[in-house]
């Protein structure tokens, strides 16, 4: 044998030895403007969470309110905290009679309706001066989260602040609110033994005394995490005949099969929100009440603190997927929170640490609040398509709307996807109006580490990190014989319009 031939015989070796690295490849997806459609709801915008009530006096809360009202048009916020001592709403006086303050209460929910969004109202915490006992959970602020001392006096309490909502705002307003019963009773939140019977015990009190005020006041629950409870909890409601206007539950990204379903197993992180919301809708479906809506009262992709996960252009596509997924099995989703000016964990040490915000401190918007900016711009009819990784709608009058994603898990990287969009039933050369959210556009987070991560940016450096968030104008293109080619990098979110 040659030495030539050696080498090549032993060349061929390594190559068959080693597969050939995958090239990328181009998905083709058809979009026809006249295939038939569904309605599309924006069940993902129109409610938001946000820090406790008594943070909404805040003028930075105020402002952030402002501009997600301006970008997203949010309808809803909830917020924990509205009985807490802060808020000064309960106090008794020598003798043990109730005494009922609403001043800090009618600021808060005027401030909401000043900015044209109205109180989902969760009704919690308990006041110490009806409370059982000390029971003070770990948050900052630490509210007390035992059962009532005196139930009858937990009723009034209930009936006085309702009758004073509609004296104030009116029953028209009011019923077009909701009002869940606590929050989160199956973990740390209920400090009631056991603790499903006795947040049953809560629920059925409060959900009587409101209807007795107004039958049209909308009451639901049982607002657990991790998307517990619900079936027991609507048979509790059809077999003692409790009036229930809604179903409330949670459920985050990185919660464990364990908590959620009982089962070990790994769930990504972007298929546990939809996988835990399909289980309640089939809950509520085999129930005494098929028809009840599902209200998912918070959501995210993380519960921790985690800046590679929500400060980050993770969110685009998380929230594509979520969207993706969850369409048609529920009714309003409330993403956990809407701003940054929230204290659970304590006051902010510096403006990118995980929280679930929208808007960091002083107001920085995160690829998040992009990412929901593009979402938006669907339309309110969905086009099937053939793609996990494309959602395309048509608007009231005849245009496209289209996202695009390409998901990669938090602080991972896969490679840039092209994708090439074929349209039917547009002109072959209509015009494409297209944003971006990735590493590139809308992220501040990237400029924030460039400048060292300061824990207290200057002036000059907050001004720097809004201009690096904002959304640069979109790019516009021709389609070429009624095709376009969109090329979506790792973590990155694309909305096309098709003109």
């Amino acid at each position: 044998m040659t030495r030539r031939l050696a080498a090549f015989l032993l060349l061929g070796l390594f190559v068959a030895t080693f597969p050939a690295i995958a090239q990328p490849t181009t998905e083709s997806v058809l979009i026809d403007a006249n295939a038939p459609a569904h309605a599309f709801p924006h069940f993902w915008e129109g409610m938001f969470g946000s820090g406790r009530a008594i943070l909404t006096l805040r003028d930075s809360y105020r402002t952030d309110l402002k501009e997600v009202k301006q970008a997203i048009d949010v309808r809803y916020v909830r917020f924990h905290n509205i009985f807490h001592d802060e808020v000064g709403l309960y106090d008794e006086d020598q003798q043990g009679h109730p005494l009922y303050n609403f001043a800090y209460v009618d600021q808060i929910y005027d401030g909401l309706l000043a900015a044209s969004v109205r109180p989902f109202v969760e009704l919690s915490f308990m006041p110490r001066k009806l409370a059982a006992r000390e029971a003070p959970h770990s948050f900052w602020y630490h509210p007390n989260v035992a059962p009532p001392a005196d139930w009858d006096k937990w009723t009034a309490l209930i009936e006085a602040f309702a009758r004073h909502l509609i004296q104030r705002y009116g029953e028209d307003e009011v019923a077009q609110w909701y009002f869940e019963v606590w929050n989160e009773p199956n973990i740390d939140f209920w400090a009631g033994e056991p603790k499903q019977s006795t947040y049953f015990q809560l629920y059925d009190t409060t959900a009587r005394a409101l209807k007795k005020v107004s039958p049209r006041i909308r009451v639901g629950g049982p607002a657990t995490a991790q998307a517990a409870w619900v079936d027991t909890f609507l048979q509790h409601c059809a077999r003692e005949h409790v009036p229930v206007d809604f179903a409330s539950t949670h459920v985050y990204g990185n919660d464990k099969s364990e908590d959620v379903f009982g089962t070990h197993e790994h769930i990504p992180r972007d298929k546990m929100v939809c996988r835990a919301v399909r289980k309640v809708h089939d809950q509520i479906a085999a129930s005494a009440f098929p028809k009840l809506p599902l209200i998912w009262s918070e959501f995210n992709a993380s519960y921790r603190n985690e800046p590679e996960v929500t400060d980050s252009t993770y969110m685009g596509p998380w929230l594509a997927e979520t969207i993706n997924q969850c369409d048609g099995l529920v009714d309003i989703m409330s993403y956990w929170t809407f701003s940054d000016v929230f204290e659970e964990q304590g006051v902010v040490k510096h403006p990118f640490y995980g929280g679930y915000g929208l808007l960091a401190e002083r107001g920085i918007p995160k690829p998040a609040f992009n990412a929901f900016v593009l979402l938006h711009k669907l339309g309110d009819e969905r086009i099937t398509v053939d793609s996990d990784s494309v959602l395309a709608t048509r608007r009231e009058h005849g245009a496209l709307a289209v996202a695009v994603w390409n998901y990669a898990p938090p602080s991972e990287s896969v490679p840039e996807k092209t994708i090439s969009l074929k349209f039917a039933g547009v002109a072959a050369n209509a015009l494409a109006t297209i944003w971006r959210v990735d590493v590139s556009h809308g992220n501040a987070l990237t400029t924030y580490k460039a400048m060292g991560a300061p824990v207290s940016p200057t002036i000059a450096q907050i001004e720097q990190l809004r201009a690096a968030a904002l959304l640069p104008p979109p790019e516009k293109r021709m389609l070429q014989q009624g095709v376009i080619i969109v090329q979506v990098p790792s973590q990155g979110l694309v909305l096309l319009e098709i003109h």
